[in-house]
């Protein structure tokens, strides 16, 4: 039996016309022989809508109910589509996460999946010639109802092509992963290979082409993915291991990342221990804290550095206050408008220099580096918001990333 997991976000089951194109993709994997497992999100603005409503009836909505809630949003997606899909002619019929069953933790709102079914899964394929199953969605042991955070639909999808052992294409309203985002630069590239850990980079600077999650899972149990647009015939972008062609290219991408903001721990005393002080609350407190410096030491005194996500600020400074007194520093400071800007790829750790290029393109444009941070294959800067647009293509263009 020839298995294909296809999975078509909210902008691609916005409505009756969209979802006939997505009909027209499953029809075209029928004709090539598959059975086809089809994941769907919930249509477009629906989950918002639904949450919406869960802030009017109550100031505090219960987690499990608000999974209860917002998980209609992908049963009625799968049961429309089902409806198509029969009147085609086609065999199918609808799934939603308990009656497969997903299996996740007990984190309602960002679940994560323990396990999935295979053997119902293909008994049931084996009946069915598609199956239209609810994205975003699964259950705990108990049965109670969990969802799997914003994007989760990517990530079941990859589960059930890993639980099935077979490929998965993504769909949705771009036509693959480019070299950084054509919005801002005209001449961007679409990439017809990617590897795992250069799209878990690109996702974890906010590129929303995929949720990162569904790439971590698509690389521990390799599952190639395809990403492509439901509204195109375009090849689309291949998310794989990498091969001695992506490792022959420098830099693969630049990304950004305007979602940070900059917090200043002034002249805190400089001795063993300060930095556990400061960074353990808040880890306790969930902040996720990212880029981290701390000045050389003068009378004693430092200064300690760091970018949060900017919507834990608020709490973050929350924290702070307390910090401030425990650590007798001066002051807290802190700046919403910066950015992270990014090259990325997997050719950097056979190359030399290539931090050297970045900070020299920067400088030529005149713009200041706040903050710098590396891995293996990936060089940050952060810098000020204002200069975000003009460092990407700047970026871009001194890599020579764009179309030829």
């Amino acid at each position: 039996m020839r298995i294909l997991v296809q999975k078509f976000g909210g902008t691609s089951v916005a409505n009756l016309e969209c979802m006939k194109k997505v009909r027209e993709k499953v029809l075209a994997a029928r004709a090539k022989g598959f059975k086809v497992v089809v994941v769907l999100s919930a249509m477009s603005g629906e989950t918002n809508r639904l949450l919406g409503l869960a802030k009017e009836w109550s100031n505090s909505p219960d987690p499990a109910e608000i999974d209860v809630l917002v998980s209609t949003g992908e049963q009625v997606s799968v049961a429309l589509f089902s409806m198509l899909m029969n009147d085609a002619g086609v065999n199918a019929r609808s799934l939603l996460g308990y009656q497969v069953p997903v299996c996740t933790d007990n984190a309602h709102g960002n679940a994560r999946i323990l396990g999935i079914n295979q053997d119902k899964l293909l008994g049931l394929l084996e009946q069915h010639d598609v199956l239209a199953v609810a994205g975003f969605q699964g259950c705990t042991e108990e049965s109670r109802v969990t969802t799997l955070g914003r994007g989760g639909s990517d990530t079941s999808a990859v589960a059930f092509a890993a639980a099935l052992g077979c490929e998965c294409e993504i769909y949705t309203d771009v036509d693959g992963v480019y070299t950084t985002d054509p919005n801002i630069v005209s001449n961007a590239r679409k990439m017809d290979r990617v590897s795992y850990d250069e799209m878990l980079e690109m996702a974890s600077m906010g590129a929303k082409v995929l949720q990162i999650r569904s790439v971590e899972f698509a690389k521990k149990y390799k599952v190639p993915v395809l990403v492509r647009s439901t509204f195109s015939d375009a090849p689309g972008t291949l998310v794989t291991q990498e091969d001695s062609r992506m490792e022959a290219v420098l830099v693969s991408g630049i990304a950004y990342d305007k979602d940070q903001a900059r917090v200043t721990l002034r002249d805190v005393p400089d001795v063993p221990g300060i930095a556990s002080n400061l960074f353990g609350p808040l880890a306790e407190g969930g902040v996720v804290v990212d880029m981290i410096v701390q000045n050389p030491s003068r009378n004693g005194k430092t200064d300690m550095t760091f970018t949060v996500p900017r919507g834990d600020l608020e709490k973050t400074l929350e924290l702070m206050k307390d910090i401030q007194k425990k650590t007798n520093a001066a002051e807290v400071l802190h700046d919403l408008h910066v950015c992270k800007v990014s090259a990325i790829g997997v050719g950097m750790r056979n190359h030399s220099g290539v931090a050297a290029q970045a900070f020299d393109a920067l400088r030529r444009e005149n713009i200041n580096i706040l903050m710098i941070s590396t891995s293996e294959i990936k060089i940050t800067c952060l810098i000020e918001e204002k200069y975000t647009e003009l460092a990407v293509r700047t970026l871009h263009d001194a890599f020579g990333l764009g179309k030829e």
